[in-house]
């Protein structure tokens, strides 16, 4: 189903001047304890939750994106970005998974419950919340279609792991580039695909559609039964380029994936526990019935990669 004229057929290309010396941790840091990671607290581990005995502060409201928000305002000080709606639970998974397999992410949580003063309703309901830390800030914005990592086994392997969470918004202003305060004061960039909430449903993108670009919305989100009807791997042609049961708009990006890449990611993913992967669903509020289908289905696309090795040692 893939489409290999999609988005006008724009292709990938680098922006760096020597590919060779890019730093490779901007984007991906290899995940040596990644069996012991913390997938129900993620990024934010040993960080506070919102306290919800108080209420929130309205700041302004988020009217930018798919999924309603909030920015309010906690006692204590502390500014939190609220996205409303389906996207708050996917995005929690989403975020936790890609952040156990190496890749930056953002201390994110998932709130049931909370009250809100000053704003346009007092109890918004669920919701993710996202910190915002004063030792990172928004520098930039980064595109799949031209960066320096795009030659780089990571950044294909982050392809490979949207395809398997059937994140299908890619647009440019979804990810960012932070600029961060690490120790001794020294500034160190990272990118993030900060965005994820258009995942765990399917993709579905009718050809004509495709040439508007991201304006038109390239699936669902959140969405069991169709996540559990969409393929992942339709076959590998051409030696070793894999075509994916995906139909959405960034084609020329998915048309760079062989099935190495596949592995490579495989590989980290099955490295999970079953317990690792009950805590990222439980950490975004899933009924246990949901998390184990979820789990399934992507336990299910993790075995389809695995099994490329073979074609991948020949």
């Amino acid at each position: 189903m893939l489409g290999s004229g999609a988005c006008g057929g724009k292709t990938v290309r680098t922006t760096a001047a020597d590919p060779s010396k890019v730093d490779l941790t901007q984007l991906w840091v290899d995940p040596a304890d990644l069996e012991k990671r913390d997938l129900f607290a993620g990024p934010a581990a040993g960080m506070s939750p919102p306290a919800t005995a108080t209420p929130f502060v309205f700041v302004e409201a988020d009217t930018t994106g798919f999924s309603p928000g909030y920015d309010v305002r906690d006692a204590g000080g502390m500014t939190w970005s609220v996205k409303l709606g389906s996207e708050a639970q996917t995005e929690i998974v989403s975020s936790r998974l890609l952040w156990a397999i190496g890749y930056h992410q953002l201390p994110t949580y998932y709130v049931e419950s909370w009250s809100m003063t000053g704003g346009p309703e007092s109890n918004p309901g669920p919701g993710r919340f996202r910190p915002e830390l004063t030792d990172r800030k928004v520098v930039d914005e980064w595109s799949w279609y031209e960066n320096d990592f795009v030659d780089s086994q990571p950044f294909k392997g982050l392809i490979v792991a949207n395809l398997m969470l059937n994140n299908w918004d890619w647009k440019t202003s979804n990810n960012k580039v932070y600029e961060m305060t690490g120790g001794a004061g020294a500034i160190q960039r990272r990118y993030v695909v900060r965005d994820l909430g258009a995942s765990l449903g399917k993709t579905s993108s009718p050809p004509p559609m495709r040439w508007f670009g991201s304006r038109i919305a390239q699936g669902n989100r959140n969405n069991l039964e169709d996540f559990e009807q969409q393929g992942f791997i339709e076959r590998v042609a051409g030696g070793d380029r894999v075509e994916f049961d995906y139909s959405g708009i960034y084609g020329g990006v998915v048309e760079t994936v062989t099935a190495r890449d596949v592995v490579w990611t495989a590989r980290l993913l099955s490295r999970l526990s079953d317990a690792q992967w009950n805590d990222a669903f439980r950490a975004a509020g899933y009924a246990p019935d949901q998390a184990s289908r979820y789990i399934a289905k992507l336990k299910s696309k993790v075995a389809e990669g695995l099994a490329l090795q073979t074609s991948t040692e020949e």
